[in-house]
Order: C-alpha cells, then sequence, then structure tokens
C-alpha cells in the first residue's frame, strides 16, 4: 500500500514527500509503517505506568501529557511527522538528528504540512530513531 498524498489529511497544498524521497523510501517506509504505530499505541499506553519508552522529553512533558495539559496525539496526527523522520533517518545516515536539525527543519517547511515543525519535531525525531534500531 503506497503513501497516497492526495487522500492524506493531515497534509495541505504541497508534496508530503522531501526532494530526496525515492520508491525505496515508499517501500520501506510501508513495511514499517504498521508496527511503528503499535510502538506508538504501546508508548501512550506506557504513559500510565512508571516505566515506559524513551520519547526524548523531559518529566515536565510527560506529567503534562497525562494531566492532559498537552496532547500526546493519535497517529494520524503524528504519522506524517514519522513517516518524513523514518526516511529522513534511512537517506542521512551518517548524520546526527541534532547536528542536521536545521536542514530536516527546512526540508519539512518545504513540504508545507499541516503540523509546525515546533509541533513535529519531536515526531519526527522518534520516526528518525526508529529508522536507527537494529532490533
Amino acid at each position: 500500500m503506497q503513501h497516497d498524498k492526495d487522500k492524506d489529511p493531515n497534509v495541505t497544498a504541497g508534496s508530503n514527500s522531501p526532494r530526496w524521497w525515492s520508491k525505496d523510501h515508499t517501500s520501506s517506509w510501508t513495511r514499517i509503517k504498521e508496527a511503528l504505530r503499535r510502538d506508538w499505541e504501546q508508548t501512550k499506553h506506557d504513559f500510565s505506568k512508571k516505566s515506559g519508552q524513551e520519547l526524548n522529553q523531559d518529566a515536565g512533558d510527560t506529567l503534562k501529557q497525562m494531566a492532559g495539559k498537552e496532547p500526546v496525539g493519535d497517529w494520524n496526527s503524528v504519522e506524517p511527522a514519522m513517516r518524513y523522520g523514518y526516511g529522513a533517518g534511512s537517506n542521512y545516515k551518517d548524520v546526527e538528528f541534532d547536528a542536521h536539525e536545521k536542514t530536516l527543519e527546512s526540508e519539512w517547511n518545504e513540504m508545507r504540512p499541516s503540523r509546525p515543525w515546533a509541533e513535529s519535531r519531536d515526531f519526527v525525531r522518534r520516526g528518525w530513531e526508529y529508522s536507527r534500531r537494529k532490533d
């Protein structure tokens, strides 16, 4: 199943893929998307436990989310950012996220997504890191 940008309600005018995105990225994302979605759902569930998965956020973020003061997000709202992060992590194999963040932000903004970089950054990073998992 290929990602259909014309039917994606989370993408506004413009392309939802960066210039370097290829059929290989789409194929890879299609294979991994369901596993990452399940991981995301498990992570949301883990917020109510003492041990959860690392989301690269501090305790204040977690407390706000647990109290309902900051949204965790549902899968449909975070998938575009995770998709981009997953592809970018695969594309920029020899680069660390922090060192490449300005380029990632620029590419994200060129795609004209419905959510700004500030709201999407952590989800992009989550996808980036997932692309580098060895398991």
